[in-house]
């Protein structure tokens, strides 16, 4: 699976366009199904509502994609939602932008612009994440070995993510994937092949991204 961009969690941001409130909700999917699901979920929540637009896209290479207007003009509410996410190399996530209409009518063109200005500033807002597939190895050395092994490590600028002591100390580290059989190389020669090395699981980490 490759790396991949989503927002950093859940989360909801309200911006408001002459006097028109317009609610922007954001949620991770995995699949249509629960997309469908949390768009449902909002619309019995906003039932009041004027609108209830959506927008979603899966896949690592979008290959689902779905934008609805739910009422508005067609082409000037789920489509710019969908564009901000495609803009931005969002993958897997969907939006609700409930807008509650306050008396003034924005024209096409306002509406596109409100309507991806909600999700724009509802990411730039909530955050953004890169998911990176990384390898779990924990590298084991005697406390004579240890402040040699753990200077090495830092210096390669290899993650360490938890350090255990017991009779001997554990680093537990985690690893690009590229990166598995020069860390082992690594390790082995900074410890004249001494160190036990223990290879774990395959993990997520989620690096925040900059606006």
């Amino acid at each position: 699976m490759e790396d991949y961009r989503t927002i950093r969690e859940n989360g909801v941001h309200e911006i408001e366009i002459k006097k028109s409130r317009f609610i922007c909700h954001l949620r991770r999917v995995k699949s249509e199904e629960e997309a469908q699901s949390f768009i449902e979920e909002i619309k019995k929540e906003h039932w009041k509502a004027t609108h209830n637009c959506s927008a979603y896209t899966i896949g690592m290479n979008d290959e689902i994609q779905r934008a609805h207007d739910d009422g508005e003009p067609s082409g000037t509410a789920g489509v710019p939602m969908l564009e901000i996410f495609l803009k931005r190399e969002l993958k897997n996530v969907a939006a609700v932008v409930t807008r509650y209409f306050g008396g003034t009518k924005l024209g096409a063109g306002g509406l596109i612009r409100a309507y991806g200005g909600a999700v724009n500033d509802a990411v730039n807002y909530i955050g953004v994440v890169e998911r990176q597939l990384q390898q779990l190895i924990d590298v084991t050395v005697t406390y004579s070995q240890s402040g040699r092994v753990e200077n090495a490590l830092r210096e390669a600028n290899y993650m360490i993510q938890d350090t255990v002591y017991t009779e001997n100390i554990t680093y537990q580290c985690v690893i690009p994937l590229e990166n598995k059989e020069k860390f082992i190389e690594d390790v082995t020669n900074w410890t004249s092949a001494q160190a036990e090395i223990e290879i774990g699981q395959q993990a997520w980490i989620e690096i925040p991204i900059d606006k």
